[in-house]
């Protein structure tokens, strides 16, 4: 007597079967993010998506190996500078774009989460935004946040760049672009490339300079933020300001 067949289930639009090879694995990869969210992802498996959406014919599990090896983390890899990027074996103008576009976007999603609501209200937000902007700057970068009566963000700007452990400030400038702006109060931020954000002599001198200059025009400086590698310093909390 023949011995019946067992059915196998169909496959349907919601539920196909995993394909074998690397696209079974990005198909559990998607899987695994849209079930469990990015947290179950590791940093190598973040960018192994990333750039297989950039280079959809490769297998980019080694790319994106490689790029954790030299940079350390995710957020290394995708902040790490073009020239640097272009050293990584496979890694070239697509998955370099694709990588800026992701920094770029955090950066952006970031700036407007600080735009919403005044900057003093929630100092970590201020933080995150300022550490992802800056922490893996490769120069020095004098930035200020312009702020309106509400301290609510006018303006996000960079006023000057420098070399890797100096950047030239002149306090009238800022002074300037303030009243330019209509700003009343001010947040001064930079960032030191070594990643150790203890102040200079000549930071602390100039950021006094600044106060004082714009205390003459009715502008407060709020606070002075430095941004290493991974810490910050606050001239507030530190009491320099």
């Amino acid at each position: 007597m023949p011995r019946a067949r067992t059915a196998r289930p169909r496959a349907t639009t919601e539920n196909p079967p995993a394909a074998p090879g690397p696209e079974g694995h990005r198909k559990r990869l998607r899987d695994k993010l849209l079930r469990a969210g990015p947290d179950a992802l590791a940093d190598y498996e973040l960018l192994e998506m990333l750039l297989f959406l950039a280079l959809p014919r490769v297998d980019t599990k080694p790319h994106a190996k490689r790029l954790i090896a030299r940079f350390g983390s995710f957020a290394g890899a995708i902040s790490a500078p073009e020239s640097e990027l272009r050293l990584v074996e496979g890694i070239g103008e697509t998955a370099v774009a694709a990588l800026r576009l992701v920094q770029a976007a955090s950066i952006r999603l970031l700036a407007e989460e600080v735009r919403e609501a005044p900057i003093l209200s929630n100092g970590e937000r201020l933080t995150a935004y300022l550490t992802a902007a800056l922490a893996r700057e490769t120069v020095e970068q004098f930035r200020v946040l312009f702020l309106d009566s509400k301290n609510r963000l006018l303006a996000d700007e960079a006023l000057a760049r420098g070399t890797v452990n100096h950047t030239p400030v002149y306090p009238r400038e800022v002074v300037k672009r303030s009243l330019e702006l209509g700003a009343t109060a001010l947040i001064l931020v930079h960032n030191h490339p070594s990643g150790d954000p203890t102040p200079s002599r000549a930071d602390i001198e100039m950021t006094a300079e600044i106060a004082s200059g714009a205390a003459t025009l009715g502008i407060a400086v709020h606070d002075h933020i430095i941004v290493g590698n991974g810490r910050h310093l606050s001239f507030r909390r530190e009491g320099l300001l």
